[in-house]
Order: C-alpha cells, then structure tokens, then sequence
C-alpha cells in the first residue's frame, strides 16, 4: 500500500496541489459568506428576541436537509462548478456562527452595557467595544465548528463539477483505487487540523487581554 500511494503520488503531484487549492477556494469564501451574513444577524437577534428562537429554529430545519439534495436544488439556478457549491456549504456554516454569535451576545453582562450606555456609548458602540469583543471567544467557537465542518464538506463539490480533494476521492472509488481516496483524504483532514489551530491562535489575539486573564483565572 505504501509503495501505491508513493506511486500514486508521484503521478499526481500537481494534479493533488491543484485539487488542494481549490478545495482551499472553496471552503474559504463559503465560510466567509457564512461570518458576513450570520455575525451581523446574531447581533440582530439579540435585539428581537422574540422572534430569535423561531429564527434559529427554521436555520436549524435547513441543517436537517441532505447536502446532495441542496446541491441538486442549486443546480437549475447557478448551474454545476464552484458557485452552488459555495452556496450549499454557506446555507451549512450559517446555524454554528449563527447561534454562538447570538448566545455570546446575549450572556454579556448587562452591567457591563448599561456601563457603556451610562458612559455615552449608542448601539454601534456598544456591540463594537463591548459586545463583540466580550463574546468573541463564543463566536470564533462557532466560526471554528463550521469551518471544519465545511472543509469535509466540500469534498462533495466534486459530484457538480466544483473540484476539490472530492475529486480524487470520487476518482479513487469509480477506480476502485483506495491510494487515490487517501491521497485526497489526508489533505483534507490536514486542512481542517490547520484551520482549527489557526482560528483558535486568532481568536486568543483578537480577545482583549484583560478578558484572557479574566478566564484564566
């Protein structure tokens, strides 16, 4: 097996560095649309709580459907490639940031914003200064989960034509090649391990540090 993955590897070298990058391409502006979209939203939540809940609730119904079925859904309006494949795996990272930005938010403590209001601060503030970089440590949770998450995902970009590792991995199992689904396999797993690492140091330097020694106390 050792000598047919090295072989295996030497066959598809660029073929494998290219499959990585866009598996990379992929992964990375899904999760992005997902923070754009889901941070601003759990901020909004906490602000209509009565509807928050039900909110939450039907994001979760869309985290219930098959992701081949979203891909399918997808497929008559933005065709096969890159861009239902990004779409899917953003409907997927929305619930994670979603309901941690909400509930980091909303467990502030609530002297700590009347402070704010007692010192001037309007709403824009508050959230800059006070509420986000507090529960910043609850939301870079959630934006962790669904990145792993994503990245094993994407390997399912390959049954539309969106490439990615899922190409080797599909290649290894029609030819019944095991060495091209590890070749495939362990990049991916070593991408989510990278990206898991990298969040986490980033969100130990964008937590304020009088936070950090609060927790570690």
């Amino acid at each position: 097996m050792i000598d047919a993955i090295t072989s295996t590897l030497s066959s598809y070298g660029w073929e494998l560095l290219e499959k990585t990058g866009e598996h990379i391409y992929i992964s990375f502006f899904a999760i992005l649309l997902g923070v754009i979209a889901a941070v601003p939203a759990g901020v909004l939540l906490t602000r209509i709580p009565k509807v928050a809940d039900r909110i939450i609730s039907f994001v979760g119904i869309l985290q219930t459907i098959p992701s081949l079925a979203i891909l399918a859904f997808l497929m008559p309006f933005l065709g096969v490639g890159t861009a239902p494949a990004i779409v899917a795996l953003f409907i997927y990272s929305v619930l994670p940031i979603l309901r941690n930005t909400y509930t980091g938010v909303k467990e502030v403590d609530s002297k700590l914003v009347e402070a704010g209001r007692g010192m001037g601060m309007n709403n824009l503030e508050l959230i800059r200064k006070i509420e986000l970089p507090i529960a910043l440590p609850v939301i870079m949770s959630g934006i962790r989960f669904a990145t792993v998450y994503l990245i094993g995902w994407a390997t399912l970009a390959a049954f539309i034509g969106g490439g990615g590792l899922g190409d080797l991995i599909f290649d290894g199992l029609n030819l019944y090649k095991p060495e091209l689904i590890i070749l495939g396999t362990v990049p991916a797993t070593i991408l989510a391990l990278l990206a898991s690492w990298g969040l986490s140091a980033l969100e130990k330097k964008l937590t304020p540090k009088a936070y950090r020694e609060k927790e570690t106390a």
